[in-house]
């Protein structure tokens, strides 16, 4: 739950930061990460969310949670861990979640001045990130996106933002060229505000086959040209394999496979609770931070600061440093959290090698798509935000929601329209398709989900010679007054509007306001036990409809439409 600020805790957080030095902008060269002195820098810390509500059931494959708090923008809850983040000595947390329509002055203020860093999840969980099965990259995502960035970029102490986090799994990695796609957006548009940020992926283990795939190709160059410009800069790894007191040898193999990688690599995830007694002794900080693995790896955020359940394979496990009182005013450190601050204070950062003799990165051409790894090195275009809106201005026939609560009736209407009516008429959906293991992407796949289902509508509306009762669809849909009988075809209107379907370009930022949380599908959006969170005002708070516009979209013919949740704004 959020609890009020009050003026006075507000006052201690802005206290904190006065005087204080500016904190150093880090910055990748070749695999490394170094400061502005030129030392090299390595993460020591926590991930830092609140575990959301997760509902299990059939559309909800990935458990994901479905509600999610704010905890950056929570500034009592800031004054009330602080003390325990500087007591377990860390330098960066990572957030999963953030309302982009809150204030974060406080909390950011103050985790600079203490010298911790952020690293951001751009998503938001179930409606608000690049969807694992039926991924789109359109408006909506990029528009959301960019509201957190600007909301952002004000502080110093953001370290990168997360594209994703857990999207590609062993049995779908057609998303890769949707996350691609985001990754070379988002770097061209920090590239444009001058942000120094860099951008990061977080991907769930797996066998050898499946992360040196996944690593490969989100730091590969689609053009063979040896540009990064659509790499990611730092590959994460939610990593639990280290379990207890393990042998120095645990991680011998990622060391092998990361050994030549191009970009930085580190853990985004560590910590496994699968060990009895069940008190983590973190033993591992002492392999993680030293060589041979200091040579690969960049350090690793510990999971959870907060309480965090799992319930695999039967047996509850906690991820939790702390415990929170029931009215949130206090969070009283276990032995995990002991453990940790002793393992973490015998840390040394070895600064080798110097940022001046670190080789440059070079990015090669990306690998084939095979069995192993369906997805094409053909990315989907930049989400053209003008042009989308040109289109709804000459559709005949709009999605016009009975409701505010409209996702789950979008899933079920792109199903009737896609899987029935326009089949019946000749027609199709393939406009507002794509798909990732092909590298084909519809004309309309780029805009957001309304639009790609009033050109549906109005296709159909078409092909029944433009009856009105063709324009209704259960009251969720009419006729636009703006062009009436002279509207273009669906097809012409979107012929003129997208000139070029194909293009790549630097985006900027959206018209109106910040993001509201919403979004369109979803990967993982936080922890290994799908622990991340997500809603709306900072609290723990259920999107609308968030898995019925999935579930009604995968009968239609599996044209990729499965993005169809929006970012309500």
């Amino acid at each position: 739950m959020r609890f009020s600020a009050s003026a006075a805790v507000s006052t201690c957080l802005l206290a904190l930061v006065t005087s204080v030095a500016a904190i150093s902008k880090v910055t990748r060269t070749g695999r490394y990460l170094y400061t502005d002195d030129g030392s090299r820098f390595y993460i020591k810390g926590v991930t830092y969310q609140t575990q959301g509500i997760i509902v299990p059931g059939p559309d909800n494959p990935l458990n994901q949670p479905s509600t999610f708090v704010d905890n950056l923008a929570d500034d009592a809850g800031c004054t009330r861990d602080l003390p325990n983040l500087k007591t377990l000595g860390i330098n960066t947390i990572r957030a999963y979640s953030v309302d982009s329509t809150l204030n974060h002055d406080s909390c950011m203020k103050a985790l600079s001045a203490a010298g911790i860093y952020v690293i951001m999840d751009l998503t938001l969980p179930l409606n608000g990130s690049i969807d694992t099965t039926q991924p789109m990259w359109s408006t909506n995502i990029l528009d959301q996106y960019i509201k957190t960035i600007d909301v952002f970029k004000q502080y110093d102490n953001v370290l990168a933002y997360n594209i994703g986090n857990e999207v590609l799994t062993s049995n779908h990695t057609q998303a890769a060229p949707f996350l691609k796609a985001a990754a070379r957006d988002i770097k061209a548009y920090l590239t444009s505000i001058s942000s120094s940020a860099l951008i990061g992926y977080a991907d769930i283990d797996g066998a050898s086959a499946f992360r040196d795939d996944i690593a490969e190709y989100l730091s590969c160059d689609p053009s063979g040209s040896n540009s990064a410009s659509s790499a990611i800069d730092l590959f994460g790894l939610n990593s639990y394999a280290w379990c207890g007191d393990a042998v120095s040898t645990t991680y011998d193999i990622l060391n092998s496979e990361f050994q030549n990688y191009n970009v930085v690599a580190y853990f985004s995830e560590y910590g496994s609770e699968n060990c009895n007694p069940g008190t983590r002794v973190w033993t591992e900080t002492d392999v993680m931070f030293a060589s041979p693995m200091t040579n690969v790896w960049s350090g690793g955020l510990a999971f959870n600061y907060f309480h965090d359940l799992s319930n695999a394979a039967g047996t509850v496990r906690d991820f939790g440093l702390v415990t929170l009182s029931s009215d949130n005013s206090t969070a009283t450190p276990n032995a995990d959290f002991t453990n940790l601050a002793a393992q973490y204070g015998k840390v040394t950062f070895a600064n080798n090698p110097t940022q001046a003799s670190a080789p440059a990165s070079s990015f090669s051409a990306c690998p084939s798509s095979d069995a192993n790894f369906a997805a094409s090195a053909v990315l989907p275009p930049t989400p053209n935000e003008s042009a989308c809106a040109c289109l709804a201005s000459k559709l005949p026939c709009l999605f016009t929601p009975k409701t505010s609560d409209f996702n789950a009736a979008m899933g079920d209407l792109t199903n009737t329209v896609c899987s029935f009516l326009l089949p019946n008429e000749k027609g199709s959906c393939a406009d507002i398709a794509a798909d990732g293991t092909a590298g084909t992407y519809g004309l309309v796949a780029m805009c957001d989900p309304t639009i790609r289902l009033s050109y549906a509508f109005s296709q159909y509306y078409e092909l029944t010679a433009r009856a009105s009762t063709s324009c209704d669809f259960s009251g969720n849909a009419t006729l636009n007054a703006a062009v009436a009988s002279a509207a273009p075809s669906a097809a012409t209107a979107a012929a003129s509007c997208i000139s070029s379907p194909s293009a790549v370009f630097t985006p900027s930022a959206p018209a109106g306001g910040s993001a509201a949380s919403g979004g369109s599908g979803s990967g993982s959006s936080a922890g290994a036990s799908g622990s991340g969170t997500s809603g709306a005002k900072n609290g723990a708070v259920a999107l609308v409809g968030e898995r019925g516009a999935l579930v009604g979209m995968a009968a239609a013919v599996g044209c990729g439409l499965l993005g169809m949740l929006w970012t309500l704004a």
